[in-house]
């Protein structure tokens, strides 16, 4: 299919935002607000990176074509990093392994290797809801409206899913203090579904697409990336580069994995990870990402 981005020149200065969510997963974002909302503010370039969810890519590409506005084919999947040499990273609070979120770009919409993990990745995320629901009934947790209730939880796009089972239980009164309602899914056996990290790399290559750590310096439930660490996710992984700018980094942080980036060749993304309008897309310049924009196609003017 036609591609939004097709013979796409931009201007070094022009305005880019490549991490952006919709309510095709975990956003408050319609697709055609946030599009109208890139339009208006006069972005040059953008990428949904809904989590998992590489189904919505072709329909993405005609929105954007009818707005005028070039999108990139993106995606944010849910990995773990079977780190080979460590033992598996557990989060603390949750009790899960901690996970590695990796920014594909440029994949072709169609069937591809890439689509298929995915699809296998929301059923099962669609299979744990559905357990789940049912081990909360089982342990004497009463919703009125049961068939519904389920019915409308497997409608949610499945990386919501887990949210949703939370917010179910506080609605019906469970879960408002302790233990709270994370903790009473995370009991009922409610998990993150996620794919190796190597085999969504692997996928997305055989489909076309290059593959970036998504916010490397992040904590809470993620992997925190120092120097030494992305070594040995290098040896082990041909990732393709970094979200060096992104609000979750520090000054400091994004200075070292810049660095880092430029020392190994590595592409460099730029993104706000904006979920909602109070949290807007912010104005990166195109130039910080010249290397991943001209790999993907992209023509930077000088």
């Amino acid at each position: 299919m036609n591609l939004s981005t097709d013979g796409l020149v931009l201007a070094s200065d022009a305005a880019i935002d490549l991490h952006l969510h919709t309510t095709y997963s975990d956003g408050r974002w319609a697709p055609e607000q946030l599009l109208d909302y890139l339009v208006r503010e006069q972005f040059g370039l953008a990428a949904i990176t809904d989590h998992d969810r590489t189904d919505t890519a072709a329909a993405l590409q005609e929105l954007a074509m009818e707005k005028h506005i070039p999108l990139l084919t993106a995606v944010e999947m849910t990995t773990v990093w079977h780190d080979e040499m460590s033992a598996q990273r557990i989060d603390a609070m949750s009790g899960l392994p901690e996970m590695t979120d990796l920014l594909c770009f440029g994949f072709d919409p169609g069937p591809s290797a890439l689509n298929d993990i995915a699809q296998d990745q929301q059923r099962r995320q669609r299979e744990n809801t559905q357990e789940v629901y049912e081990n909360l009934l089982r342990k004497g947790y009463a919703f009125p409206e049961s068939p519904d209730e389920l019915a409308a939880l497997l409608e949610t796009p499945s990386p919501q899913q887990p949210h949703e089972l939370a917010a179910l239980l506080k609605r019906h009164g469970y879960g408002t203090g302790q233990p709270s309602a994370g903790r009473i899914i995370l009991e009922a056996g409610c998990v993150f579904a996620t794919n190796d990290l190597a085999a969504v790399v692997e996928a997305a290559h055989q489909s076309g697409a290059v593959c970036l750590v998504a916010h490397p310096g992040h904590a809470e439930g993620f992997v925190t990336y120092d120097a030494a660490l992305l070594d040995k996710l290098r040896q082990e992984v041909a990732i393709d580069g970094l979200e060096v700018y992104q609000p979750k980094h520090t000054p400091e942080q994004a200075a070292m994995y810049l660095e880092y980036a430029q020392q190994h060749h590595l592409l460099i993304s730029c993104g706000s990870d904006s979920h909602k309008p109070e949290k807007p897309p912010i104005r990166y310049p195109a130039e910080l990402s010249r290397t991943l924009l001209e790999r993907l196609g992209i023509c930077i003017k000088v």
